[in-house]
């Protein structure tokens, strides 16, 4: 059909206001905001991590955990408060990711592999970890990929290693392996070192911060080139948020941040154990006259034994009044700063404030504990809440009735208290994942030089006497003192 001139520039014209319009309408409506900028309306940052010991657990100086200590920090260079979820396994992780509404950071150790592409944006390293696969002494050490077939092989299901075995299979058809999300990074070591499988792969640095607790386990070799931890957020989310994080990953390793927690989770692992008669002996002459009269004055304050409080200030501290953990209790009580704060002592390397402190808060954590439980009980208890918290060892006393055994007594409850680093077992519990056998070691070398004190300072107490008291423990005695120490 014929249009005239005239009307076809109308028609322009219109068009042309049309779109003007369109354009000023889409201008005038509230822009999106981003996904930084959602965190910072609601004032909190959503953290879904794991409750392992290298991402996420509580200890008697509370939250703690690598990734937990980085990404606080990461949350308070926003402004806001953090919020930390605990994923069932890595799959639970994420699908957090994929499906939960408002921006989710998943902070967890993980590495950015191409099969999680579609999964997840990642992040800048902030770690870099080499996968190792690890054997147990005494049986034969693998060396290259082909001696793992005809293995027993476990790993976490959903995790980097799994997808690096299934890739290592069409080289080796013969190579078996076996996928669990019952289970978490320590139960992994933990099998490798009682026999019940043969071999697990593992990053270095869990290895490093778990090995002690595991002394069968080895390293058999590095399966592949090192890689790199990374944090992440939810796919086809806009990149100001990750933008942010990556900022905030520069900055903490150009201002040594990065490395002081590095150090302080990864480069020093304190181990548990007796020091030798010899040594105890000699600190006895050399140590604890400095600071008995301090022991036997808050000990009668708080109705304790002073010899029970020297024992656990040796246990703590070796009776070092300077003493300093990279996890920051001091002293030689070793207060953490809260505890110090609640038991009003104002300078933790100050030894009579620190025994003071000490002493009124094992005291404290004695008269909270529930009335069923008794004497000489009671103490090991209290140490045991002194060591891991008053939560966990609640978790483990329910642990104990439920498996039919006494949660009131001592030899019953630190059987099952190992169980809480184990996630069969800790993923049942009020607060999660512990290093259950520390406590059970701290006892023990308390009640140790609690039994050296005794026979030392009560020579005129018989072995009858003694063991009624239910302080003395078997294979310690003044002869074994005496032939270490003839000043003794």
């Amino acid at each position: 059909m014929f249009v005239p001139t005239m009307s076809r520039k109308c028609c322009g014209y219109w068009l042309l206001a049309s779109a003007m319009l369109l354009l000023l309408w889409a201008c005038s409506q509230p822009l999106k905001p981003s996904t930084l900028e959602r965190v910072q309306k609601a004032g909190e940052l959503r953290v879904v991590t794991r409750n392992s010991p290298a991402t996420y657990f509580q200890d008697r100086n509370g939250e703690t955990g690598f990734e937990y200590e980085l990404v606080k920090r990461f949350a308070k260079s926003l402004g806001v408060e953090l919020k930390i979820e605990i994923a069932d396994n890595l799959d639970d992780l994420f699908l957090r990711l994929e499906q939960d509404k408002g921006p989710v950071l998943a902070a967890a150790g993980l590495i950015d592999t191409p099969a999680r592409a579609t999964q997840a944006q990642f992040s800048s390293s902030y770690l870099q970890v080499s996968p190792q696969i690890i054997y147990r002494q005494g049986q034969r050490r693998p060396r290259r990929p082909a001696d793992l077939q005809g293995k027993r092989i476990m790993v976490l299901k959903g995790s980097s290693h799994a997808q690096q075995l299934a890739a290592l299979q069409t080289e080796l058809p013969e190579l078996q392996f076996e996928v669990s999300d019952e289970v978490e990074v320590v139960d992994l070591l933990r099998m490798v070192d009682e026999g019940q499988i043969d071999l697990t792969l593992v990053d270095s640095n869990e290895l490093a911060m778990n090995q002690v607790y595991f002394p069968k386990v080895r390293v058999a070799f590095d399966l592949g080139e090192p890689t790199n931890l990374s944090w992440a957020l939810a796919p086809g989310e806009d990149d100001s948020l990750l933008k942010e994080v990556n900022a905030f990953l520069d900055q903490v390793q150009d201002n040594g941040t990065l490395q002081q927690l590095k150090d302080r989770y990864y480069g020093h692992i304190d181990v548990l154990g007796y020091v030798g008669a010899y040594t105890f002996a000699q600190h006895l002459q050399q140590r604890l006259p400095r600071y008995e009269k301090a022991f036997r004055q808050e000990a009668q304050v708080q109705s304790l034994d002073w010899r029970f409080l020297a024992a656990m200030g040796y246990q703590e501290s070796l009776w070092q009044p300077d003493a300093t953990s990279k996890t920051g209790v001091r002293g030689l009580m070793m207060l953490t700063l809260r505890t110090a704060n609640a038991m009003a002592v104002s300078n933790r390397l100050d030894a009579a404030q620190s025994i003071r402190g000490g002493a009124k808060y094992i005291a404290k954590i004695q008269a909270q504990l529930p009335e069923s439980i008794q004497e000489p009980d009671r103490t090991w208890f209290a140490l045991a809440a002194y060591n891991v918290g008053g939560g966990h060892l609640e978790d483990a006393r329910r642990l104990t009735e439920a498996e039919g055994l006494n949660p009131n007594k001592w030899l019953d409850v630190k059987k099952i208290l190992p169980r809480l680093a184990q996630k069969q077992w800790y993923s049942k519990t009020r607060y999660g994942y512990a290093r259950g056998g520390e406590p059970v070691h701290f006892v023990a070398n308390i009640r140790r030089y609690y039994d050296i004190l005794t026979w030392v300072t009560l020579p005129q107490l018989e072995d009858s006497q003694l063991a009624e008291s239910g302080l003395h423990m078997p294979g310690i005695n003044k002869r074994t003192l005496s032939e270490n120490n003839p000043a003794l």
